[in-house]
């Protein structure tokens, strides 16, 4: 072998052993911890529970990252972020260049980085989780850190458009879903309209999740981005009742993006459910996040319950919940048929609401409201619940225990089990496939629904799901629906 083969194998090993031992180091700094409102204080007001990082803590966490050479964090995350290099970039200080990375696949960084579970997605593919059964770098708080940095820096980077080709396409809801179809299409050149049958934009993001956990104006501006980059938003427009899809088509829309979500709550059908102060989480959260029901002097105020329970165990039950002991609930009670470890909800979601005094009736399950005499719910009984086999999603099914039943008081109940889609598009567009559940089939390589015009994605697809998945949903539309675009038009 010659001196010089020699030498740079020489220096291959010592970069080698210099990367061993920097990596040692980097596995040996603890994670961060998001700093938070103290519970006794936030459970009086909408302020934001998390705080952020600072650009110390950021760096930090960033320099945790071991730079894997097959980084499955990035396959963990629904809209293929790349998380090596916005890491890296802020392991450098280079946080607005991170911000820029983040949005090359990401249209809402700030939310993402706020709801998305990445507990289950991204963190849970990182080398740290899978090898060394440590703390996972925190991807999702470094993800939001970049966001809100080049957001109170007053540089926020528009990313580039390819030039107008010149051809509509219209997308229906302004949610999670089509926000993300929306910026990948206007990104290349399409002439966008987002329309929403609410007055506000955001879909669920706006109704559905409250400001102590996303705040409007974090919403505005990621969607202001987006109007930056040319997409048109039209509110107080329902497709299917004010245009139809042969209005669409009329109008020179050549390709339509269902994104509309599900909204429609579902109910137990239990005895009861009829009586005043029993309602769904959708109506209780819309009306406070979007109508302003809390204020005595909306014009639709709503009833604030002293005795609370909210029945489910997902991030909307946590919410409700949440929110009624902001609205001064002397008791908030979640009733959940299964045990805490099955609950759906976001483990930060739980832990913040037992810190704001949030109690946990698990194994519990409604068999029945009473009411006061008057009309108003004044009491519940519950079934005591055990669990047995698993189904066929996994988890244990919830089984009865007879003859153990009790009894709690309570003036409203909001149920949290489940929404459906509303089923006005699948009416409305009457070549669409739909299913039992009343979700639209869509071909789930592409999101192609029967009708070949038409792509679906997000909740009226999944029929209820998590932010980011609806997103990737949308991403994923937006590519498809491209390449047919192209197709159609070249052979024109």
């Amino acid at each position: 072998m010659s001196d010089y083969l020699k030498a740079e194998r020489a220096e291959e090993w010592r970069e080698a052993l210099r990367k061993s031992i920097k990596n040692r180091e980097r596995t040996a700094i603890s994670r961060v911890r998001m700093p938070e409102i103290d519970p006794m204080v936030r459970r009086h007001n909408y302020n934001e529970v998390n705080l952020g990082l600072t650009a110390a803590l950021a760096t930090k966490e960033a320099s945790r990252c071991l730079d894997c050479v097959d980084p499955t964090c990035i396959t963990g995350c629904p809209v293929e972020i790349n998380i090596p290099k916005f890491i890296k970039n802020i392991e450098r200080g280079e946080f607005l260049k991170a911000a820029k990375t983040i949005k090359n696949t990401n249209a809402l960084p700030a939310v993402c980085g706020r709801v998305c579970p990445q507990e289950r997605q991204c963190e849970s593919q990182c080398f740290y989780t899978l090898k060394l059964k440590k703390e996972p770098v925190a991807i999702g708080h470094l993800e939001r850190f970049a966001a809100d940095y080049e957001r109170e820096s007053g540089t926020i980077s528009i990313p580039e458009t390819a030039p107008a080709n010149l051809i509509k396409v219209a997308v229906v809801g302004s949610g999670p879903a089509g926000l993300a179809f929306a910026g990948d299409m206007v990104k290349l050149g399409y002439d966008v309209t987002v329309f929403e049958a609410l007055h506000e934009l955001g879909g669920v993001l706006r109704y559905g999740i409250p400001e102590f956990r996303l705040p409007s104006e974090i919403v505005d501006i990621e969607i202001d981005g987006l109007r930056e980059m040319g997409v048109k938003f039209i509110t107080n427009c329902i497709v299917g009742k004010t245009l139809s899809r042969e209005d669409l088509i009329e109008d020179g829309f050549q390709g339509i993006f269902v994104g509309s979500g599900a909204g429609l709550p579902n109910f137990m059908n239990i005895p009861g459910e009829n009586l005043v102060g029993v309602l769904s989480c959708n109506e209780y959260l819309t009306r406070v996040n979007l109508m302003q029901a809390a204020d005595p002097d909306s014009d639709t105020p709503l009833y604030k319950g002293k005795k609370v329970a909210v029945i489910g165990g997902g991030n909307t039950a946590m919410d409700a919940v949440r929110t009624a002991k902001r609205l001064g609930a002397e008791q908030a009670a979640i009733i959940y048929r299964r045990t805490e470890d099955e609950m759906p909800a976001r483990v930060e979601e739980i832990k913040h609401a037992k810190e704001e005094g949030i109690e946990f009736y698990t194994l519990h399950n409604p068999l029945r409201y009473e009411g006061d005499g008057q009309g108003r719910v004044q009491r519940m009984e519950l079934q005591r619940m055990c669990l047995g086999e698993a189904d066929q999603t996994g988890r244990r099914r919830p089984v009865p225990i007879k003859g153990e039943t009790v009894w709690m008081e309570a003036d409203e109940v909001i149920v949290s089990v489940g929404v459906s889609p509303n089923p006005l598009i699948p009416q409305a567009f009457t070549d669409l496939e739909v299913t039992s559940w009343g979700t639209i089939v869509v071909n789930s390589e592409t999101m192609q629904t029967a009708d070949d015009r038409v792509f679906a994605g997000g909740d009226i697809v999944r029929g209820g799901a998590t932010v980011i998945l609806a997103m990737g949903d949308g991403r994923k539309a937006a590519k498809s629906m491209h390449q047919q675009l192209q197709c159609t038009n070249r052979s024109n």
